[in-house]
């Protein structure tokens, strides 16, 4: 049985390069995004990323490389081809003194839509970003959160196949930014390609198939997390809570495969492991046929943190 061919990527961007004066701002970055997939680019404040979104957007003129999107060219002239993508800069782009209906039948009209058609989209945008209670209410009164829902809600309005999210939840609260990782989350699910770029690494953990990371203009790494991780040898951590023949427990443990070693503590043990999860059910195995019984396990992965202060030398955030 023959494997069916992967799907064309929506968005193919290749040595993208933008310079002011002297300075590269963006040198040479490129990268794919496929339907359903979340492409997190993450970058120290400087690094390139608004920059580069500008250009995949045809909103700043490149000096070099190329971007498609949906299988056109996307430059500053092109028309076409940013139909295909939705949007959603930092800066809010809605009118206070409207309501969330009339922010979202506005810019509908702006994308070229009406009548039945735009109306019926509304309703199925204002459901998305959990707006449908509020819609008829002036969006001056609306909370930070839910002017940055809305703000996403117009950039889908025009069904794109890419949608762009500059750093969406900055500024939000703790409900409403889960509300929109929720609804990014489900977006990418429908099969929309998202481009995310964030100063919070645990959205990019959460949301992102995979990631590239940048600075100083150009993409020092990009994979899945698990990619990254490896690329720095960081390892998993097993604790199991465990009473019993726990010597004899740690000894088989260092047999399993994967294993770089397994010592004793007060209740359990604690094993170091390339792949835990992959391993756990031979770790699980061989500790219970040494005689000792399991009580709980847990496993730590290493994070995006880690890899991304090795390459930058910077926490996210700085």
């Amino acid at each position: 049985m023959t494997s069916s061919p992967a799907p064309e990527p929506v968005l193919v961007c290749a040595d993208l390069r933008k310079l002011y004066g002297q300075r590269a701002a963006v040198d040479g970055v490129g990268f794919r995004i496929g339907p359903s997939e979340t492409y997190g680019l993450l970058g120290p404040n400087g690094a390139g990323k608004t920059t580069t979104i500008s250009m995949i957007c045809g909103l700043l003129a490149r000096d070099g490389g190329s971007v498609t999107v949906d299988g056109q060219p996307v430059d500053v002239g092109t028309a076409r081809a940013k139909d295909a993508i939705g949007y959603v800069p930092q800066e809010l782009a809605i009118y206070p003194e409207l309501s969330a209906t009339e922010n979202l039948r506005f810019f509908g009209q702006l994308y070229g839509m009406g009548g039945a058609a735009l109306k019926q989209r509304i309703g199925e945008v204002l459901e998305i970003i959990g707006l449908e209670d509020r819609a008829g209410e002036r969006t001056d009164g609306f909370s930070g959160g839910m002017k940055r829902r809305l703000n996403i809600g117009i950039g889908l309005l025009h069904r794109p196949k890419l949608l762009v999210l500059d750093e969406p939840t900055v500024g939000v609260d703790p409900q409403s930014r889960n509300a929109i990782l929720s609804s990014v989350e489900e977006l990418g699910r429908q099969g929309m390609a998202i481009l995310y770029t964030t100063h919070y690494m645990e959205e990019a953990e959460r949301l992102c198939d995979r990631v590239g990371i940048i600075d100083e203009g150009r993409i020092r790494a990009e994979g899945t997390r698990r990619e990254l991780v490896s690329m720095i040898g960081e390892r998993d951590r097993v604790e199991v809570a465990a009473s019993g023949n726990l010597q004899a427990a740690a000894d088989a443990a260092r047999g399993v495969a994967g294993v770089a070693d397994a010592t004793i503590h007060d209740g359990g043990l604690s094993l170091i492991s390339a792949d835990a999860r992959h391993a756990a059910p031979a770790i699980l195995a061989a500790i219970a046929d040494a005689g000792a019984t399991i009580n709980t396990i847990e496993i730590v992965e290493p994070d995006l943190e880690a890899v991304f202060l090795h390459l930058t030398g910077r926490a996210l955030r700085d």
